[in-house]
């Protein structure tokens, strides 16, 4: 899958993320629709299922590093958050690459992104619009090489 094709999924997988009614959404899941042509097997890409097994990643907070970030949330500009954001990330993962080394470290990137954007969801519902431009950048980034390495967002939220 090409990179530029995961970095629109990963827009719309944390649009589902941040989705406060996820069956008023916008996006349509691969049950919603019915093609009129052949089935050419790649239409596994489901932002909302994806979006909801990010969401059950992120729901483990770890407080002590969350409130570090919540600290530097509460007065920053959009450039602060961007930092705050990557710093905060970079330090969940460091901690969970030294306790759990045997999980890939773009997963722990996952992981803290998710868990991040999600505190940000329920505590700060007035910079939500502001850490999904922050989030989407963050992974594509970081994380789409390996994502397309895997073979899209699909097979990452299978394994």
């Amino acid at each position: 899958m090409a990179p530029r094709d995961i970095q629109q999924q990963t827009y719309d997988i944390i649009h589902c993320l941040f989705d406060p009614s996820p069956e008023s959404s916008d996006f349509k899941t691969s049950k919603d629709i019915q093609s009129d042509g052949e089935d050419d097997g790649d239409d596994s890409f489901d932002a909302v299922i994806i979006a909801d097994k990010l969401r059950e990643l992120g729901d483990a907070l770890d407080d002590q590093v969350v409130s570090q970030f919540k600290n530097a949330l509460a007065t920053a500009s959009l450039k602060q958050v961007e930092t705050a954001f990557s710093k905060t990330v970079d330090m969940m993962c460091k901690t969970w690459v030294s306790e759990r080394g045997e999980v890939v470290t773009e997963k722990h990137l996952l992981r803290a992104s998710v868990t991040l954007g999600l505190y940000v969801k329920r505590n700060c519902p007035q910079m939500i619009s502001a850490i999904q431009g922050v989030m989407a950048t963050f992974l594509n980034t970081h994380v789409t090489p390996w994502v397309s390495q895997q073979g899209g967002w699909d097979r990452v939220a299978s394994e």
